[in-house]
């Protein structure tokens, strides 16, 4: 079956495309929510980011960010998972506004990160609550279908909300004011995704009921304990653990790659605010339209290779074409690379994505997932500081440069290395 067939199959399903519209609409808003961080940041007349104060700016919204998981998933294993998707966006709207609130009020910087934390904790729930429920709205065999529409079709509509903000942002303003609107705005539209989740059935998404389960008061006492758990859950599993891996090295190098690129659009390409912020932007536009482009070509890859070979290929194309690209320290490179990275490195992820979907166990999800973010955003967060201690003022370094192209090919070998090979199934097998 083609991969059209495939799409129109997944998006007959009603509650697929209620999922769907409910992640579409909530991403949409995240767009929104990180371009007013970034402008915040690193893009404010009155302030002069350097690498270090950008390595800060990333802990503190992904760090702790990534500490909740483990809590995300000891209650999306026991919780209603489409209540967590009605009362969650409800909560970050009303956070949003308070934020913005703060911002219009000139609040120190400290207050404004505060929030912004606070908005990403109750995210946290969210979106491992969408990875979870997958499972429950598509037929297994479509499930890499859907992994490719899904997540990536969110991230695209990030990138669109991002692009809502830049247009928001000229017509706000780049001061306080301007970013007060654009976090009030993406506060309204998030609330708007609990009305799409409200019409799905309470009890449509999971989890599984499983009386060997701790009580969640029990189970929050124990989270390292359970961690542990779902850690031992995959550790014998190849499969899993390889796509982790790779999923994380793909993380940490796109970090690597991001301050780097930030650093280069706000002080090496050009010297002003603004024309800086209006580069990233398009550099941003090339990263989303990768992103879409996965969508299409991953399903028709691994219908033609096992995923066990798309990974590497994916990111050992991404490191060689990197370095390729960047290595004259042109913007037309970039933006190019932009596009690479965005197409190999969300490859990658709907990949990883399917095979912990496809080999972890139901009960365990939630915490894989916790798992999961932990390395999503905890290894962008490493890359951070480790570009900081590397990069020079203007951001032009070979040697960071090199680190991330090389380190893609590295990873490609690991993941093979770690995957080890296994049969193709066959038609039959597969249909089973």
């Amino acid at each position: 079956m083609s991969i059209v067939s495939d799409l129109r199959a997944v998006l007959r399903g009603r509650d697929f495309r209620r999922l769907f519209a409910t992640r579409l609409v909530s991403q949409f808003s995240d767009g929104v929510f990180q371009f007013a961080v970034a402008g915040y940041a690193f893009f404010t007349p009155e302030k002069q980011a350097s690498a270090a104060e950008a390595a800060v700016a990333f802990a503190v919204l992904l760090l702790p960010y990534s500490f909740l998981g483990p809590f995300a998933g000891v209650f999306i294993d026991r919780w209603s998972r489409r209540q967590i998707l009605v009362i969650a966006p409800v909560v970050r709207g009303t956070l949003l506004v308070a934020t913005a609130l703060l911002v219009a009020l000139n609040a120190p910087d400290w207050c404004f990160y505060a929030a912004a934390l606070a908005v990403l904790g109750v995210n946290r729930f969210f979106l491992s609550a969408l990875s979870a429920s997958l499972p429950h709205v598509v037929e297994g065999e479509r499930l890499l279908v859907a992994n490719a529409v899904t997540p990536t079709s969110g991230t695209v509509a990030t990138f669109i909300g991002a692009g809502a903000g830049f247009l928001l942002r000229l017509a706000f303003g780049p001061e306080h004011s301007g970013t007060a609107g654009l976090l009030v705005i993406s506060g309204v539209v998030f609330g708007l995704s609990a009305l799409i989740a409200s019409t799905m059935r309470r009890d449509l998404l999971g989890p599984s009921y499983d009386p060997n389960l701790p009580q969640a008061r029990q189970a929050v006492r124990h989270v390292f304990t359970g961690l542990i758990d779902g850690a031992r859950h995959i550790a014998h599993m190849r499969a899993p653990t390889a796509a982790l891996g790779s999923m994380a090295a793909h993380r940490f190098l796109y970090g690597l790659t991001i301050v780097m690129t930030v650093m280069l659009y706000r002080y090496y390409f050009t010297h002003d605010v603004e024309a800086g912020l209006s580069e990233v932007t398009w550099w941003l536009v090339t990263t989303g339209v990768g992103f879409f482009v996965a969508v299409l070509i991953t399903p028709w890859a691994t219908k033609r290779f096992r995923i066990e070979t798309w990974i590497p290929i994916m990111l050992a194309t991404g490191g060689v074409l990197e370095l390729v690209l960047c290595l004259p320290f042109r913007q037309p490179g970039f933006l190019v690379t932009g596009f690479i990275l965005g197409v190999t490195g969300q490859s990658v992820k709907i990949c990883a994505d399917t095979i912990v979907q496809r080999d972890v166990e139901d009960a365990y999800l939630g915490r894989v997932f916790s798992i999961y973010d932990m390395l999503f955003n905890g290894m962008l967060v490493l890359a951070a500081a480790i570009a900081a201690a590397l990069l020079p003022a203007d951001g032009k370094s070979y040697t960071v440069l090199l680190i991330a192209s090389l380190g893609y090919v590295v990873s490609a070998i690991a993941y093979r290395l770690v995957a080890g090979v296994t049969p193709r199934p066959t038609p039959q097998e597969a249909t089973r």
